[in-house]
């Protein structure tokens, strides 16, 4: 037996419903194994054709989707004719509702989304799709390594023509702040604590606002090309920017803001979206 592996075949970028947080951001590095027998050209399976057939399949069916723990007590899922419609309450009483095509979703098997057990959903799901000789899939997912600050958003692009019009997928990312041309620790800190597991919204995007228990909520809407998105969000777990929050807007509107709270310094943002990509912010 015979074992092939690629590492960092791809990266996947998702919003997981938490029981305990909320809803969060996450990226995940992917590791996959093919464990099986030689073919006839004396390869368990050929590399381009991991790259092809493995990764799009993960990309697809598991990248830039809503993670949903299908098996924990407080959620409840109701289909329609155009998607579906899931309620989630958190163990502290915050509720999030969620609207949106079936395929923004992905309804996970357990009480808690968690990176092994999401691996092996998506080993399970690949298996039967590998060529005969192969006889087990293996995934590991893993975050990437940060020495400094980073934090969690989720966030939807109505004017993205891909899947980054979803209303709920998200990144863990790295910020590196300059001011006068030297890293800043603290004002990283800073804003990582202010957008840990946030929701970065887009003020045109909301459509109302509601009180339950006490507790204010917003309620972001749109219609974009995959259908009719709708989210609603306790407020205190939303940071409202007034353009849509791409990774450009998203560097630029930090950087705008610590340059008007510091009009004598000079200040330049790394903001990523995720593992190895993300803008500059300069000002």
């Amino acid at each position: 037996m015979t074992i092939l592996f690629v590492n960092r075949l791809t990266v996947i970028d998702n919003s997981i419903l938490s029981p305990a947080r909320g809803l969060i951001g996450e990226s995940w590095q992917v590791d996959v194994e093919l464990e099986g027998d030689l073919d006839a050209q004396g390869m368990v399976l050929d590399f381009g054709e991991i790259k092809r057939s493995i990764k799009r399949l993960i990309d697809e069916h598991f990248d830039h989707k809503l993670l949903v723990p299908a098996d924990c007590p407080g959620l409840s899922v109701h289909d329609y004719d155009d998607g579906m419609h899931l309620t989630f309450t958190t163990d502290d009483g915050r509720v999030i509702e969620h609207r949106s095509p079936r395929d923004a979703v992905r309804l996970i098997p357990c009480e808690r989304v968690v990176a092994d057990r999401l691996a092996q959903v998506i080993a399970d799901y690949l298996s039967p799709q590998t060529p005969d000789n192969v006889i087990a899939v293996h995934v590991r997912l893993w975050p990437e390594s940060i020495d400094g600050a980073f934090y969690r958003y989720s966030h939807g692009l109505k004017h993205h023509d891909g899947n980054c019009q979803r209303i709920a997928h998200g990144h863990r990312s790295r910020l590196e702040i300059l001011r006068n041309g030297q890293r800043d620790t603290d004002l990283e800190d800073d804003w990582a604590t202010r957008l840990a597991d946030i929701y970065i919204g887009t003020r045109d995007d909301i459509i109302g606002s509601s009180q339950r228990d006490g507790m204010a909520y917003y309620e972001f809407g749109y219609r974009s090309t995959q259908g009719l998105f709708g989210l609603t969000l306790p407020q205190a777990a939303c940071y409202l920017i007034d353009n849509d929050s791409t990774v450009e807007n998203i560097a630029a509107h930090i950087a705008a803001t610590l340059k008007a709270r510091h009009p004598d310094d000079r200040f330049k943002v790394y903001a990523f979206e995720g593992v190895d990509k993300g803008a500059v912010g300069v000002a």
